[in-house]
Protein backbone atom coordinates (compact mmCIF):
# COMPACT_ATOMS: atom_id res chain seq x y z
CA UNK A 1 0.00 0.00 0.00
CA UNK A 2 2.43 2.34 0.81
CA UNK A 3 4.23 1.69 -2.71
CA UNK A 4 1.38 3.22 -4.10
CA UNK A 5 0.73 6.42 -1.70
CA UNK A 6 -2.20 4.74 0.07
CA UNK A 7 -2.77 6.82 2.93
CA UNK A 8 -1.99 5.53 6.76
CA UNK A 9 -1.48 2.17 5.05
CA UNK A 10 -0.99 0.40 8.65
CA UNK A 11 -3.63 1.88 10.20
CA UNK A 12 -5.83 -0.11 7.72
CA UNK A 13 -4.49 -3.17 8.32
CA UNK A 14 -4.42 -2.42 12.60
CA UNK A 15 -8.59 -1.82 11.94
CA UNK A 16 -9.02 -4.66 9.75
CA UNK A 17 -7.33 -7.36 12.29
CA UNK A 18 -7.46 -6.13 15.57
CA UNK A 19 -9.84 -7.31 18.24
CA UNK A 20 -11.25 -9.48 14.81
CA UNK A 21 -11.07 -12.98 13.31
CA UNK A 22 -9.44 -13.07 10.22
CA UNK A 23 -10.02 -15.19 7.73
CA UNK A 24 -9.08 -15.50 3.65
CA UNK A 25 -12.47 -14.27 3.05
CA UNK A 26 -11.98 -10.55 5.11
CA UNK A 27 -8.43 -10.16 3.61
CA UNK A 28 -9.79 -10.46 0.21
CA UNK A 29 -12.70 -8.12 0.76
CA UNK A 30 -10.01 -5.99 2.51
CA UNK A 31 -7.51 -6.33 -0.61
CA UNK A 32 -10.28 -5.18 -3.02
CA UNK A 33 -11.66 -2.44 -1.11
CA UNK A 34 -8.31 -0.49 -1.37
CA UNK A 35 -7.32 1.54 -3.91
CA UNK A 36 -4.87 0.04 -6.02
CA UNK A 37 -4.14 -0.47 -9.15
CA UNK A 38 -5.81 -4.14 -10.56
CA UNK A 39 -2.28 -5.60 -11.31
CA UNK A 40 -1.29 -4.82 -7.32
CA UNK A 41 -4.70 -6.37 -6.41
CA UNK A 42 -4.03 -9.05 -8.31
CA UNK A 43 -0.63 -10.24 -6.68
CA UNK A 44 -1.70 -9.82 -3.00
CA UNK A 45 -4.84 -12.39 -3.95
CA UNK A 46 -2.29 -14.70 -5.00
CA UNK A 47 -0.14 -14.45 -1.61
CA UNK A 48 -0.70 -17.21 0.47
CA UNK A 49 1.47 -17.93 4.14
CA UNK A 50 3.25 -20.43 1.85
CA UNK A 51 4.16 -18.39 -1.25
CA UNK A 52 4.78 -15.70 0.55
CA UNK A 53 8.03 -15.48 2.59
CA UNK A 54 9.51 -11.77 2.08
CA UNK A 55 13.05 -11.40 3.39
CA UNK A 56 12.93 -14.22 5.63
CA UNK A 57 15.41 -16.28 3.74
CA UNK A 58 18.13 -13.36 4.24
CA UNK A 59 17.19 -12.01 7.27
CA UNK A 60 17.78 -15.45 8.94
CA UNK A 61 21.32 -16.04 7.15
CA UNK A 62 22.35 -12.58 8.26
CA UNK A 63 21.38 -13.89 12.00
CA UNK A 64 23.51 -16.71 11.76
CA UNK A 65 26.45 -14.98 10.35
CA UNK A 66 25.98 -12.17 13.25
CA UNK A 67 25.88 -15.19 15.60
CA UNK A 68 28.56 -16.81 14.57
CA UNK A 69 30.98 -13.63 14.55
CA UNK A 70 29.81 -13.02 17.92
CA UNK A 71 30.85 -16.72 18.92
CA UNK A 72 34.04 -16.49 16.84
CA UNK A 73 33.56 -19.33 15.05
CA UNK A 74 32.87 -17.34 11.36
CA UNK A 75 35.76 -14.32 10.58
CA UNK A 76 34.04 -13.33 7.44
CA UNK A 77 30.99 -12.84 5.79
CA UNK A 78 30.95 -15.09 2.55
CA UNK A 79 27.97 -15.12 0.14
CA UNK A 80 27.93 -11.33 0.41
Amino acid sequence: MRRYGVPEPYEKLKELTRGRHVNKESIQRFIEGLELPKEAKDNLLKLTPHSYVGTAAELARDVDAAVELINGTRTSNPGK
